[in-house]
């Protein structure tokens, strides 16, 4: 059952949808650095790309991260088979704007255009528990969301259902075995972060230093992403067949890890 904002907690801002038309002057507030640096580059292209199929990007007029992205599932970068539902591929509100209702706001914003475009429901990926890379899934069953599907120890696709559905969302079969079979280190990742355009190469350059293995395979298209080995198909980091994480990781984070495996 869908939890509404009350009135209270509804924040006034201008919520600025960004189009193909205005991809160009808007800040894409994930990344927020100039127009010419690497990371915004590569999300505004791969954004330029899915509106096309259906992405729609809906950001808070305010200098942060204050957003929601969402796409048709089945055009969706996620092993998810969900048809007929809208997967929301990130809603991230910034701490310092947390508690003002902009989550909220988002979130309602995305059901009254899914319901308008005649979708079943809502799905998302989430964890057990709270994940950096992920929305939070307290927050996500306070406003109705269920467990649809889980996959390993710590993931969950998560369902807010408009009315009955006699289909839930599920995690694709190859998941729940999933195979790596190069030795080193094995990252899986795309460009729908735009954050994997200045660690993917860092990360690469720090690995090829220490003399270890280290492959990085992007993603080039949903259904490529949607059959990969990963479920978090942003960045999906494995060591001799294992999955080691899903955090985009900072430069002080990898080495921590190749010291870890014997790359020092």
């Amino acid at each position: 059952m869908l939890k509404r904002t009350s009135k209270e907690e509804i924040k006034t801002v201008e919520l600025i949808q960004v189009t193909a038309d205005n991809l160009d002057k808007e800040h894409i507030c994930c990344a927020l650095a100039s127009d010419k640096d690497p990371q915004v580059l590569a999300k505004k292209a791969w954004l330029s790309e899915r509106f096309a199929e259906g992405l729609v990007f809906l950001k808070g007029n305010v200098r942060g991260k204050c957003f929601i992205e969402y796409i048709p599932a089945e055009k969706a970068w996620a092993p998810i088979a969900a048809e007929g539902y809208m997967y929301i591929d990130c809603l991230w509100v910034a701490g310092q704007f947390k508690g003002q209702g902009y989550s909220n706001l988002l979130l309602e914003a995305c059901i009254r255009d899914s319901q308008a475009k005649g979708k079943k429901g809502l799905v998302i990926l989430s964890g057990k528990k709270k994940l950096p890379f992920m929305s939070d899934p307290k927050y996500l069953a306070y406003k109705g969301f269920t467990v649809c599907d889980t996959v390993g120890r710590d993931y969950t696709a998560m369902v807010l259902t408009f009315g009955e559905q006699e289909t839930l969302p599920r995690f694709k079969a190859h998941l729940h075995q999933p195979l790596v079979e190069q030795k080193g280190f094995v990252l899986y990742y795309t460009h729908q972060c735009p954050f994997t355009a200045k660690y993917v190469p860092l990360l690469a350059d720090m690995a090829r230093q220490k003399g270890a293995p280290f492959q990085a395979i992007r993603f080039a298209s949903a259904e490529e992403a949607q059959n990969g080995p990963v479920v978090f198909t942003t960045f999906g980091l494995f060591y001799d067949g294992a999955l080691i994480t899903h955090e985009i990781l900072s430069e002080k984070k990898f080495e921590k890890l190749l010291a870890e495996r014997g790359w020092s």
